[in-house]
């Protein structure tokens, strides 16, 4: 690992936020930034909305711990949200979603690094420190897959697709992975089914897709939801 200069120093790393839904993995996260970092300020936060109203002049972390799946997040958006409101600053991803894609996706979305959550201290402690130095950490055994071809979109930008979405958007979008008819999504959500079939046309329209299999399998084929089992039963729900 090549040495770097003066700007990339342990001093600069001041103050650190760590975004998870499980506070006490979030607290332990928190203990664990505190003392290989020897920070003063670590803030902890359960969803990207409480996390975002904790930035502002007063506190701008100089390191963010991130888990990947938010209850007010869907695939990727949680990191791009945050590198687009602070492109600067590192973004370690902590998550048990590991794919080689999901992590190239990650990585090519601006993370500074990716760390499974089943992973040991050690490998956390050194993950650390590696994004600490300014550099990329990958876990071990981390292949590099193969690209897209012909005109697939990539998982980056799928990801970039639905973090454009609305927050009823993306739980609508959980909802249609899940295969659940508008009936049903109209129920949990205590919305009209024409108010819940309005939404859907909009974020076919975001995603540039013709209907609501074409988005489940959209997120699918980018493991962005790896709990959605679509089955036939599913399929047959979602063309209903």
């Amino acid at each position: 690992m090549k040495p770097l200069d003066d700007k990339h120093s342990l001093a600069m790393i001041r103050a650190a936020l760590v975004i998870d839904d499980h506070p006490l993995y979030c607290d332990a996260l928190a203990s664990t930034l505190k003392r290989i970092y020897q920070l003063q300020t670590v803030k902890t936060a359960t969803t990207l909305s409480d996390a975002m109203k904790l930035l502002s002049p007063r506190f701008m972390p100089d390191l963010v711990v991130l888990d990947l799946r938010l209850p007010d997040v869907t695939g990727l958006s949680g990191l791009l949200k945050i590198r687009d409101r602070m492109p600067d600053v590192p973004i370690l991803v902590i998550s048990a979603v590991s794919s080689n894609e999901t992590i190239q996706a990650l990585m090519e979305a601006g993370a500074a690094g990716f760390v499974p959550k089943d992973a040991s201290p050690k490998v956390l402690q050194n993950a650390l420190m590696v994004v600490r130095e300014g550099q990329k950490y990958l876990p071990p055994g981390y292949t590099a897959p193969s690209g897209p071809s012909g005109d697939a979109l990539s998982t980056c930008e799928i990801a970039r697709k639905i973090a454009d979405l609305t927050p009823q958007q993306a739980r609508i979008m959980k909802l249609i992975c899940a295969g659940k008819p508008n009936k049903q999504i109209a129920y949990e959500m205590s919305l009209a089914e024409a108010t819940v079939k309005a939404h859907i046309t909009a974020l076919l329209r975001r995603l540039g897709v013709h209907n609501r299999t074409q988005a489940a399998m959209l997120v699918r084929s980018a493991g962005l939801d790896p709990n959605a089992q679509i089955s036939d039963a599913d399929l047959r729900a979602l063309l209903s």
